[in-house]
């Protein structure tokens, strides 16, 4: 999730789109908490492990 993240604020970025940017930051961020969830042991929404 988080290199869908970065690749969707690189296109945003150069394509102009500005609601592409906007996803690619919420996917970003959604990845970002879940491994860091994942990494500190802790469960999320029954899983330990999010690929």
């Amino acid at each position: 999730m988080i290199i869908l993240g970065v690749v969707l604020l690189i296109i945003g970025f150069i394509a102009g789109l500005s609601i592409i940017w906007i996803l690619g930051v919420i996917a970003l961020v959604i990845g970002a908490v879940l491994a860091i969830s994942g990494r500190s042991g802790h469960q999320l929404a029954g899983r330990s492990h999010w690929y």
